[in-house]
């Protein structure tokens, strides 16, 4: 397939500088600690410092944008819940009730809901003026996977272009992408499986819980889309055909932000999937990211090697949401104030180590 439609991506910055990684270095092994005893605090100071391009990293009005949309390929039961689940649990976050928002409430984080493409009218509910609602929809869903790309040239530009201008009008210089699509594990294990190169069968899971009989249907259903698509090899049409209205958006904020040199704190398979996009659509983009948790999904293991990360926790989460994202953020604001408070030996007066 020729694509009639093409991406520009803006341009992303390369962080690596030798001179002040050196530095940055070099104040982390002065503070009044042995060599390394912080363990990864300390590298992930140094990482905060690479990515912002400073000596002195921080945090300030870090952003949750959940990127909510459903998915045509449901229809085949791939998921455990009915489509309907989408659109009431983005009723869920507008009334604070789920896991992300006592996440983002107890972290002070601000939270918003992306309608990318939710098949439901929000513009008609009692949410419409909501201002954590941010309308974005693209359409009501993506299309089948299984009959045709989920979503077309025009539509999947139209995603990456939203994405990026969510980004455009956020304040803050963090990023925490989350989501909510029923049978976007789906659409994020097809994505792997092209982009990466990995065998369906290892990039599938259970998802919202599917027994041993839904997990096999699972893998029948994406191993037919990826003998249909079979001949889709550039990242934007695989993207396009194999992807989500969410994940695409995703991927255009992830792009943006990288763009603007903010920290991505990356969440767990859905996120990792828009990442791995992002990152083929815009090399240069997973610089910028920051793993917060290893999910249990299987195809996670697969994204965070494909990514070359290793993630902060690992708490045996799969709830997606940005949720896991959120519970590591505390270790961020601490890898900041450990190299900006913490004094040096010289600073406290303390004899150094002999050499």
């Amino acid at each position: 397939m020729i694509a009639l439609t093409t991406f520009t991506a803006p341009t992303i910055a390369n962080i690596e500088n030798n001179n002040l990684r050196q530095q940055l270095q070099q104040i982390i092994d002065l503070k009044t600690k042995p060599l390394g005893a912080l363990g990864r605090l300390e590298t992930l100071a140094l990482q905060l410092g690479m990515i912002q391009g400073t000596l002195t990293p921080n945090i300030t009005q870090p952003q949750i944008r959940v990127f909510a949309a459903d998915h045509g390929l449901t229809k085949h039961g791939t998921s455990a819940y009915p489509s309907t689940v989408t659109a009431q649990m983005v009723y869920n976050f507008l009334q604070g009730g789920a896991a992300i928002n006592v996440l983002a409430r107890q972290h002070n984080i601000e939270l918003k809901v992306v309608d990318a493409g939710v098949d439901a009218d929000f513009a008609s509910s009692p949410f419409k003026d909501h201002p954590q609602l941010l309308d974005y929809k693209v359409r009501h869903g993506s299309r089948d996977a299984l009959t045709e790309p989920a979503m077309t040239e025009q539509e999947c530009l139209a995603a990456l272009e939203n994405g990026m201008n969510v980004v455009k009008d956020m304040v803050g210089n963090l990023l925490i992408v989350g989501e909510m699509g029923i049978g976007n594990t789906s659409a994020a294990s097809l994505l792997l499986a092209r982009l990466g190169n990995v065998a369906i069968a290892d990039c599938i899971g259970r998802g919202t819980g599917l027994d041993d009989a839904g997990l096999q249907h699972k893998t029948d259903i994406l191993t037919q889309v990826l003998a249909r698509h079979s001949e889709v090899q550039a990242p934007f049409d695989i993207l396009a055909a194999l992807g989500g209205l969410e994940i695409a958006m995703m991927a255009g904020a992830l792009i943006q932000a990288a763009s603007e040199r903010r920290i991505l704190l990356i969440d767990g398979f859905i996120a990792s999937s828009a990442l791995l996009a992002a990152e083929r659509l815009a090399p240069g983009v997973a610089q910028y990211a920051i793993f917060a948790h290893h999910s249990v999904e299987p195809g996670h293991a697969h994204l965070l090697k494909l990514l070359n990360a290793e993630p902060l926790l690992n708490m045996g989460m799969r709830l997606g949401e940005g949720s896991g994202a959120a519970l590591a953020y505390p270790l961020l604001q601490s890898a900041c104030a450990i190299i900006n408070e913490m004094a040096s030996f010289s600073e406290a007066g303390i004899s150094e180590q002999n050499s």
